[in-house]
């Protein structure tokens, strides 16, 4: 029998001799008998979820590599390996039209110049703790003081400034990367040899899932968050303070003049803290409040109203003229709302962008900051013989309007 001739089309198409029965789809393809009775393969020609490529090296040599990860919506994310960076996240407003969310630069040289945190894991204890001190089982520890007289995200080389061990996956509707590193022992002055393991997931409903684990052979105090700038504008086209946010909290913890908590828990009834009904950030922020005079703004951690454990409704934001939506559900028992008080225009990020004044803002899900001095808080100990797991998903979406 002649072989008919194919014309080559996009898709590559491979002959193999007729068996006289149907043939299963290949992992990499579909199979079909044609006309002339031979199996006509077609390879698949969609594109992979999850590329690598590198994103430049440390001044040592190491090298670093960067994960983009897409999903069918069009919705991308891009990690290093670097601090386990989201450097950018990309996604639709009401128009269709596709753009950056979150504050960062365009190489890795902005990353280890002086970044406020842009995108990065932050630990081993996110935000502060008093003095860089405090006593566990009768010892007193001491870190590094890098925030005033106070230890901040970890110390001066904490998990931001790591280059995390990663692997991709895929699965048929969700994709990411795991990223896994060890502390040792003494870490920036932290006691026990922590194993950490961060996964990011993103999936066709469009949520980032953050998922943190970690052991530990000796008890240490352990508090990872994720410290993404989000400016729902799209490409940073405006500060934040028309986003209206909406907080599931009715207490939160005020701080001292050093932003370490009083250890007080008021509520928030009655003050420019009270988002539980949705208010544009810029709303209050400005009134004449000891509390936003103390930080510049909103830097404060928000005590959630959680109903037993698993996940719960945090945040929801809204930005008006793009009508990008986040919504954030956490298993953690608080949220810091940053405000992006420190930015002041001396920082030029992706596209020459320069991120002036309250360019962006944090939910970073957590424990209370100084936790470990505050034996009234909920404990952020963690012993050998047990781990550490934690779930933040972040969802976004948009609000078509009227």
């Amino acid at each position: 029998m002649p072989i008919a001739l194919w014309k080559l089309a996009l898709a590559s198409l491979a002959l193999v001799a007729h068996t006289g029965a149907a043939q299963e789809p290949t992992p990499d393809g579909t199979r079909a008998i044609n006309a002339d009775g031979y199996t006509v393969t077609t390879l698949s020609t969609t594109a992979p979820r999850v590329t690598k490529a590198s994103f430049g090296r440390l001044p040592d040599g190491t090298n670093v590599d960067g994960y983009t990860i897409t999903n069918s919506r069009g919705t991308t994310l891009h990690v290093i390996t670097y601090g386990g960076i989201i450097t950018s996240l990309r996604t639709a407003d009401r128009a269709g039209a596709i753009e950056d969310i979150v504050l960062g630069f365009d190489s890795l040289a902005g990353y280890l110049k002086d970044s406020p945190y842009f995108g990065a894991i932050v630990g081993r204890y996110a935000n502060r703790i008093a003095k860089g001190r405090f006593t566990l089982e009768g010892k007193t520890y001491q870190l590094p003081v890098n925030n005033g007289q106070n230890s901040l995200h970890g110390g001066t080389r904490g998990l931001d400034k790591v280059v995390w061990d990663a692997q991709q996956f895929e699965h048929p509707h969700s994709a990411g990367v795991v990223l896994t590193h060890v502390s040792p022992d003494g870490d920036q002055g932290y006691p026990g040899r922590l194993s950490l393991r961060v996964t990011y997931t993103l999936d066709d409903e469009n949520r980032l899932t953050i998922d943190y684990h970690a052991t530990t052979d000796k008890a240490t105090p352990i508090n990872i968050s994720q410290h993404s700038y989000f400016n729902l504008t799209g490409g940073a086209k405006r500060d934040i303070l028309a986003h209206v946010l909406q907080l599931t909290a009715s207490r939160y913890t005020p701080v001292d003049s050093t932003l370490i908590p009083t250890g007080e828990l008021p509520s928030v009834a009655g003050t420019p803290f009270d988002f539980r009904k949705s208010t544009a950030i810029g709303a209050r922020i400005g009134e004449p409040n000891e509390q936003l005079k103390i930080a510049g703004g909103y830097d404060h951690n928000f005590v959630l109203d959680r109903k037993g454990a698993g996940q719960a409704r945090a945040a929801h934001v809204v930005e008006p003229t793009s009508g990008r939506t986040l919504d954030v559900t956490t298993d953690q028992p608080g949220v810091q709302f940053y405000s992006g008080n420190f930015l002041d225009g001396t920082i030029t990020g992706k596209g020459g962008r320069v991120y002036g004044h309250r360019f962006g803002f944090c939910l970073e899900t957590q424990h209370f900051p100084d936790s470990p001095n505050h034996p009234s808080f909920p404990s952020t100990i963690l012993r050998p013989g047990h781990a550490f797991n934690s779930r933040t998903v972040f969802t976004f979406g948009v609000d078509k309007g009227k």
